[in-house]
């Protein structure tokens, strides 16, 4: 009885505006002055909040996507219980039906089950001191968030599909048939390279680094196709574009979709962005996802230290015009650095095509399949998807300060970026 009246409170919360939360959270904390109801009380938020997540996995969402957003609606405590229920509901599962990417996010966000298995993340965040009412209040705060996501594309299996027949297996090892892996020695070296690119005040180093890394990636990219399209040949396999959620967070979030657009395209993927829920939707090849992200971070990062050290802006009557040259200086970058890209794409596709021809191969067709296949990803996931200028030039010192801090993120003489 007590279940069932604590159940239907839940579900009584106005789910558009959340404005009875704190009355539900009275009522429940209060409860919970009584060892009896204490139980059911947390048995009921348990059990709610995990259906709330196995829900939104059901939606399209990852870990990572859940965290983002929640660090845009909930406070830092309130986070950290999002993360609390997604670890406990992914440890249902084998690891090894669940795929890698998430426990990865999960990872990054500090997750797994760090409390003992003879209580429940509840009672473990009450013993380290909360409060019944804070910890009532923040489970009821996130759980709300959860049940109110929207319905988003579904990028990889769910928990407990990621491994069915063995040929499904064969995707995590990179075997015929599945997807070739990413070789993370090489990706290490280009986190190293651009993290020297990102931290050095020298911009002849900032672009000596950043050349070797776009080196690397460019032949990994080509390297990655090659295989992929030698294992199709030898046994029939395939492989597919998969897509990765990227933030895109403000201030600025209209030219910074416009720069990941930008390298998303050069790396011969797609870009689908969400503005109102943080993120730009990336489809191509695993490879290709790899250095995409890899080079919008430090691209991002580059132009964030040279807009910090330019300062504020005013006009001539004092007024701060700093937003509007900001603005127009991620614009700029991220226009310049587009034309860069794909200045650098054709230049190492043409010496890749040379290559390739001595031995036999047609790279050309093999990289246009590609780059159909991801075009025919990005209709399935995306049936709805428009296409729309985003980003305005309001201040011209603005705009000439980014396209001169965009050639001065040198992408390399020789093989450069992507492919």
């Amino acid at each position: 009885m007590v279940t069932h009246l604590l159940q239907e409170a839940l579900d009584a919360i106005d789910y558009r505006r959340g404005h009875d939360l704190d009355d539900v959270a009275v009522g429940l904390a209060g409860r919970c002055s009584d060892p009896r109801l204490q139980r059911t009380v947390i048995g009921v938020l348990l059990e709610s909040m995990t259906i709330a997540v196995t829900a939104a996995w059901r939606r399209g969402w990852q870990p990572a996507d859940v965290h983002r957003l929640a660090g845009r609606r909930l406070a830092v405590a309130d986070q950290a219980l999002v993360v609390d229920a997604m670890s406990h509901e992914l440890n249902r599962y084998a690891a090894s039906t669940i795929d890698p990417h998430w426990l990865a996010q999960l990872s990054e966000l500090e997750g797994g089950v760090w409390w003992p298995s003879s209580v429940t993340w509840i009672d473990a965040r009450r013993t380290q001191g909360t409060d019944w009412l804070t910890l009532v209040l923040g489970c009821l705060a996130a759980w709300h968030l959860l049940v109110r996501l929207p319905t988003l594309e579904q990028l990889t299996p769910l928990p407990g599909d990621a491994v069915g027949p063995p040929e499904a297996a064969s995707a995590r090892t990179g075997d015929p048939g599945g997807r070739p892996p990413v070789d993370q020695r090489v990706l290490s070296r280009v986190r190293m390279l651009l993290a020297k690119a990102e931290s050095t005040t020298f911009e002849a180093e900032a672009e000596t680094f950043t050349a070797g890394a776009q080196s690397l990636m460019a032949r990994h990219s080509i390297d990655a196709a090659l295989l992929a399209a030698d294992d199709a040949a030898r046994h029939r396999g395939t492989t597919a574009p998969h897509g990765r959620r990227i933030s895109v967070d403000n201030p600025y979030d209209a030219p910074k979709a416009m720069l990941l657009d930008a390298v998303a395209s050069a790396n011969r993927c797609r870009m689908v962005w969400s503005r109102e829920l943080g993120f730009g939707t990336v489809v191509g090849f695993e490879a290709d996802l790899e250095c995409v992200e890899l080079l919008f971070t430090s691209l991002l990062v580059q132009a964030t230290h040279t807009l910090t050290s330019a300062g504020s802006r005013s006009d001539g009557y004092g007024r701060s015009r700093t937003r509007s040259f900001r603005s127009s200086f991620l614009t700029a970058y991220a226009s310049r650095i587009g034309e860069r890209l794909a200045e650098a794409t054709a230049g190492e596709e043409a010496a890749a095509t040379a290559e390739a021809s001595t031995r036999g191969r047609e790279l050309v067709p093999l990289l246009a399949a590609r780059a159909e296949q991801v075009d025919e990803a990005v209709d399935e996931w995306f049936p709805k998807v428009t296409s729309h200028k985003v980003g305005s030039v309001r201040d011209a010192e603005g705009w000439h300060s980014g396209r001169a801090a965009a050639d001065r993120a040198q992408l390399g003489a020789g093989p450069t970026i992507g492919r």
